[in-house]
């Protein structure tokens, strides 16, 4: 099982920024497909940022222009950098890491981390 460990949660008012850091370990293979999903309560899962070894990214088109995903192989780690934060993107955003793209998008991935808490007031 692939370990992530995620950091950078928090509490910001609206129009402000933070980032989301996610560190894999122990994968048994490499990792192509790594990502951000969150859940608002109430709501189900919902992709965020995907971003592949290859460097093809996928946002949601809410946060499309606000939020900027990126990754450092050497690293296993992948970062999403939230700008202009609103209200609604109050959710618990969770890392995931799959061999495949697709899966990962689909919300299946191979793991998943444990969550971190962002929360925007207005």
């Amino acid at each position: 099982q692939v370990q992530l460990v995620e950091s950078g949660g928090g509490s910001v008012q609206a129009g402000g920024s933070l980032r989301l850091s996610c560190a894999a370990s122990g994968s048994p293979f490499s990792i192509n497909a790594m990502g951000w999903h969150r859940q608002a309560p109430g709501k189900q899962r919902e992709m965020v940022a995907t971003i592949t070894s290859g460097r093809n990214i996928n946002y949601a088109d809410s946060v499309k222009g606000r939020f900027t995903i990126s990754r450092d192989n050497a690293k296993n780690t992948v970062y999403l950098q939230m700008n202009s934060l609103k209200p609604e993107d109050t959710a618990v955003y969770y890392c995931a890491v799959d061999r495949h793209l697709d899966r990962l998008v689909a919300g299946t991935p191979y793991s998943w981390g444990q969550g971190t808490q962002v929360t925007v007031s207005s």
